[in-house]
């Protein structure tokens, strides 16, 4: 079983506009809803692709009972920890030009509802993988992740840590089975910049060093590289219509996920991660699964070395 952990989950609210003027009324065109939260994403690109998930989380009021029912209505199981606060609401504003997030701080959250959270790995099996994804409520505590991965290694389960900046660095001695930095991200680990694919090399195999057992090092229309014990890989960009990146990164973790999770073979899952990636980068919101398989088709890897 996957388990997808979105502490901080959210309601996002998508708006499409032309011209933003600060300071005076402006009207939207198309507005959409969705379940949002890192964790989320990843467990409905899992149900997409037709793999066995469940979404833990905290949820609570109006906006978590709405997350609740769309997962319930779209067949997605989830175990979510029931909170008395608000799930908070994301405003996504988007124009032809860009994308902005206005993004909330999230609940506070009772020792109780931390607890009884908590209890749920107790049962965790030793072929289960977990994925951490996001960020934590103040309320949680900056150690959180690291309580979650002990628990998990406890059960002799297997952990994913789909976060940035120093929660990800922390998580490396305890050797997640896949991290996923994009190149800024990257960048911003190691206080560099790069101007090419070959500068990057060097700092994923850093990543290996630290403690990560895979590192997929995304650069948008670029590509993205994989990087294992043995070997480099590089994925090709593929050309498409940029639609909604939201959500993409997580999609490309799901995507080695469900794969990895029957064949244990990275480069299979490394195809099938770029694939749900440039799949939902090119869609408004989740993909068909014929325009998946179609991606696919198209995804081309190389080794590197």
């Amino acid at each position: 079983m996957i388990y997808t952990v979105t502490l901080n989950p959210a309601l996002d609210y998508f708006m499409n506009y032309e011209e933003l003027a600060l300071g005076e009324v402006n009207r939207t065109g198309k507005t959409q809803i969705s379940a949002g939260g890192k964790g989320i994403m990843e467990s409905r690109m899992l149900s997409l692709i037709g793999a066995k998930s469940k979404a833990l989380g905290f949820l609570g009021g109006f906006s978590g009972q709405y997350i609740k029912d769309f997962l319930n209505e779209n067949q997605i199981d989830s175990d979510f920890t029931e909170i008395e606060d608000l799930t908070r609401i994301n405003v996504k504003l988007k124009s032809q030009e860009n994308e902005t997030s206005l993004d909330a701080a999230g609940p506070k959250l009772q020792e109780s509802e931390i607890n009884q959270f908590l209890e749920k790995f107790d049962h965790l099996k030793e072929d289960d993988i977990v994925v951490f994804a996001g960020t934590i409520p103040k309320s949680l505590g900056e150690d959180f992740y690291e309580r979650l991965i002990a628990k998990v290694q406890k059960q002799k389960a297997t952990f994913v840590m789909d976060v940035d900046g120093q929660k990800l660095l922390d998580s490396l001695p305890a050797h997640p089975l896949l991290i996923k930095p994009n190149r800024e991200e990257l960048e911003a680990i190691f206080e560099t910049s790069f101007k090419n694919n070959e500068q990057i090399i060097p700092y994923g195999q850093k990543l290996l060093e630290m403690g990560a057992q895979n590192v997929i090092v995304s650069m948008a229309g670029d590509g993205a590289l994989l990087f294992t014990n043995e070997k480099v890989y590089f994925a090709q960009g593929i050309k498409g219509e940029l639609k909604n990146s939201i959500g993409a990164g997580d999609s490309t973790v799901a995507g080695f996920l469900a794969e990895y999770s029957q064949s244990k073979d990275p480069l299979l899952a490394f195809r099938q991660a770029i694939a749900c990636g440039t799949s939902k980068a090119f869609s408004d919101d989740m993909p068909s699964r014929a325009f998946l398989e179609e991606i696919y088709k198209k995804v081309n890897i190389s080794e590197v070395k």
